[in-house]
Parts: C-alpha cells; sequence; structure tokens
C-alpha cells in the first residue's frame, strides 16, 4: 500500500484540530486553554509513538513494529516493509556469497582473494593445504608475509603478471605449484595456486625418454651408414636397383641421423635452465655464422647481407644463442629458391637489441604463423622432406629464448617472403663500454 503524506495536509490536519478545539472551548467559554489543551494532547500522543519507535529500532529484537493508527500506522508500515525487503536483500546477498564460497572450495587449485595492496580478504581451504594460509586467522597479512620466497618476491616487484611463476609448496616440498594473479574487480586481486607436480614429472619423463632414446639410436644409425659406407666404398660393381637402394639408405641414414642431433639439441636446451650466464659476443657470432653459412650456399647462390649496428653484448648461453641464431639462418637457406637475397641484421632498438633474419622466399600462409614453433610442425611436409627439415628447429629457438627473456616475433606475407627477429629484453644485455 503506497501511502503519501504533504505539507499541505499536515497544516489542514493541524488547522482542523485547532479548529475544533476551539469551537469546544468556546461552547464552555475556554478557548485557548482547549486550544492548549488539544496541543499538549497532540504532542504527548507523538512522543509517545517517538518512544516506541526508538525502543523498536534499538531494544527490541521482533520484526513487526509496534501497532498504532494514522499517520504513525503508515511510518510503521512503511519502516517494516523496508526491514523486509532489507531482510530479502540480505538473504540474496548471503546465498550469492554462499554459492560463491561453495564454487571456490569446489576449484581444483588454491584461491585468495588479495586487495590492491596484496593483503589477505579471503582464501579457500585448498590455500591453506597448499600454500598455508588460513582464513581468516591471516586476514589483513601480506600475501609475501607468508610466503617467504625469492622467486615469488620478485614476481611480486615486477608487476608483470602475463606469465605465471613457479614456487616449491610450503607445507609440501615435494609439490611443485603454478601461482596466477590476475585483477578481480575493480579493487581485488585474484591468486591462484595450481598443484603442476604430475605434469612436471611427466614433462621431465618426457625429454629423458627423448634423450635417452636419441642417444641409444645414434650407434645403430652410425653402425648403418658405416656399413652402407664401406660397401659404396668397395671395388665390387652392384646392379643399378642395388645401388639406388644403397643411395637412399645413406639419404634417409643422414636424414635420421639429423632429426636425432636436434632432438639432442633439445634436450640439451631444455635441461640447461641452471647453467651460469656469461656475457656472449654477439658481434663475433653472428659474423662466424655468416662466413659458415656460406658453405651451405654453394648451391643454391643466395646473396646475403650483413648489417651490424651495435656492438651490445647478451647475457646468456653461447652454445644455445649460437644454435639459435643458426637454426634461423639455416632455415632461410634451405627455404629461399635460389638467387634469393637473405639479410641479417644485428642492432639496438630503443632499449631492446634485435637480431634479425630477412628473406625473399616463398613466405607463409597467416594460418601457419602460430604453430610454426611447435614441435614437429612443417607447413609443407613434402618439402620438409626434400629439404631435411624435421620441425624442430624453431622449438629449440622457443626454449633458447626463453632461458634469455626474448621473443621470436615472426612477419611473413604469403608470395612476399618473411623475416624472423629475435628480440633480447634490455636486462639480457650487457655493458661494453667499460
Amino acid at each position: 500500500m503506497h501511502f503519501r503524506l504533504s505539507f499541505k495536509i499536515i497544516i489542514y490536519r493541524l488547522f482542523a484540530l485547532l479548529t475544533v478545539s476551539a469551537l469546544v472551548g468556546w461552547l464552555f467559554d475556554y478557548v485557548l486553554l482547549a486550544m492548549l489543551a488539544s496541543s499538549i494532547f497532540l504532542l504527548v500522543w507523538h512522543y509517545h509513538h517517538l518512544f516506541k519507535l526508538i525502543n523498536w529500532l534499538w531494544r527490541s529484537k521482533t520484526l513487526s513494529p509496534p501497532q498504532a493508527s494514522g499517520v504513525w500506522g503508515y511510518l510503521y508500515d512503511g519502516l517494516y516493509r523496508q526491514v523486509k525487503q532489507q531482510r530479502n536483500k540480505q538473504k540474496q546477498l548471503n546465498e550469492k556469497i554462499r554459492r560463491f564460497r561453495d564454487g571456490a572450495e569446489a576449484l581444483p587449485d588454491a584461491a585468495l582473494m588479495l586487495s590492491k595492496e596484496l593483503t589477505i580478504e579471503w582464501g579457500n581451504k585448498k590455500a591453506q593445504r597448499l600454500l598455508g594460509v588460513r582464513w581468516p586467522d591471516d586476514f589483513g597479512l601480506r600475501i609475501d608475509n607468508l610466503l617467504r620466497a625469492p622467486d615469488f618476491s620478485e614476481y611480486l616487484a615486477h608487476e608483470n603478471f602475463e606469465s605465471p611463476c613457479s614456487l616449491i609448496s610450503p607445507m609440501h616440498p615435494e609439490v611443485q605449484l603454478e601461482i596466477r594473479i590476475m585483477a578481480y574487480g575493480s579493487d581485488h586481486v585474484l591468486l591462484l595456486a595450481r598443484d603442476i607436480s604430475n605434469i612436471q614429472r611427466l614433462e621431465e619423463m618426457r625429454r629423458d625418454f627423448v634423450a635417452n632414446v636419441s642417444h641409444e639410436l645414434k650407434t645403430p644409425l652410425t653402425v648403418v651408414r658405416g656399413y652402407v659406407e664401406m660397401i659404396q666404398a668397395s671395388q665390387e660393381t652392384f646392379e643399378p636397383h642395388w645401388q639406388k637402394a644403397f643411395q637412399t639408405i645413406e639419404g634417409q641414414v643422414s636424414r635420421m641421423d639429423r632429426l636425432v642431433e636436434q632432438l639432442l639439441n633439445l634436450a640439451k636446451v631444455e635441461n640447461n635452465s641452471y647453467d651460469e650466464k656469461q656475457s656472449v659476443n654477439m658481434v663475433q657470432l653472428i659474423r662466424t655464422l655468416v662466413e659458415e653459412i656460406n658453405w651451405l650456399n654453394q648451391d643454391k647462390q643466395h646473396q646475403i647481407t650483413l648489417d651490424i649496428s651495435t656492438d651490445i653484448n647478451i647475457i646468456g648461453f653461447e652454445t644455445e644463442l649460437k644454435s639459435a641464431c643458426a637454426n634461423l639462418l639455416s632455415n632461410a637457406i634451405a627455404y629461399t629458391p635460389p638467387n634469393g637475397c637473405i639479410d641479417v641484421s644485428w642492432q639496438l632498438l630503443g632499449n631492446k637489441a634485435i637480431f634479425s633474419v630477412k628473406d625473399n622466399g616463398d613466405g607463409i600462409k597467416p594460418e601457419h604463423v602460430n604453430r610454426l614453433t611447435e614441435r614437429f610442425y612443417r607447413i609443407d611436409r613434402s618439402r620438409s622432406r626434400d629439404t631435411g627439415g624435421s620441425g624442430l628447429g624453431l622449438a629449440i629457438v622457443k626454449h633458447v629464448l626463453h632461458h634469455h627473456q626474448a621473443e621470436l616475433v615472426i612477419s611473413s606475407h604469403w608470395g612476399q617472403g618473411s623475416e624472423f627477429s629475435i628480440h633480447f629484453d634490455q636486462s639480457t644485455l650487457a655493458d661494453t663500454s667499460s
């Protein structure tokens, strides 16, 4: 029920009350006394209901307001309506909070809701088991005061949460965690910690398997190659079909040998994340690679130009950097038609050093660009067999760049050539002025 009370109505009612009291007083010749008595009665009546309202609001635990008629009845009804609406909203809010907590507890990951200052505001039970963060006991504490790991502190200090952070669980030393931090609403941050121990063990098993199998394959391949070369070097004359068979065997053994060598290189790169980095002379490395690559260029006669505009060094692993740059150069030689142009450059743009290999070959279609760094991914399998490609070269480059905080940028247009660039971050650049 809707009730509306205006100032005009209040004046009319007050005027009517005073008029009636004045008429009654006129009948008994006590006009002013009657008007005073009615005013006092009206004041007492209002204060009575005011005290009842205060008592109901501050002391009473009942939901229903006091009973009254007139204006105060409408007032009590309006307050009762507001209280019911507020309670219904509170129930809905509590239900949403309960659903949120039930959903957060059902997550397979540890979840923490943090403020912008990285203080803990809420956490699920998984956070207590994996991170040792107990809610609500740890409410208001900074997360880095509880997770005291140097890598995690550095991760928070950089404030770059696009990539995850690996962390050993403080509760279980055998558990490897992957920490991700993302914005949650306008003034909160969500921290998720996932147990990746099984994934890491599977990845280690895969790396060990690839490395061991590749190593074991080298011996039989060497034996087969040796016997084929011995037969071909003999003085006996074989029929044409046997000569073709021996040439095919030699070609396939060579192809298999290159594949095994690249698998070994990939395994070596994957397991080389704990060695000590050194300052690498990139100018000397690039010049040496270009001189060596000219031997591969004798058949296709590409025009190779070298542009070095900086002598900046890189803090990293020389063997890995040499492998990455050599892969880009050999790909340009292999996939550029004869008499093509290949431009190699080493330059400093802004705060980044860039190694670039550009060719005028066939180019790469857009749907293939994002998958080039996948293992064994080849655009044209028939052409890869002709050029000896295995689909591992750019995968090796990807792992090398991960160790050096670098990025591989691929720019290609179908029919117009390609450009592969390695962008080294400022943190990996070495000062050569001293």
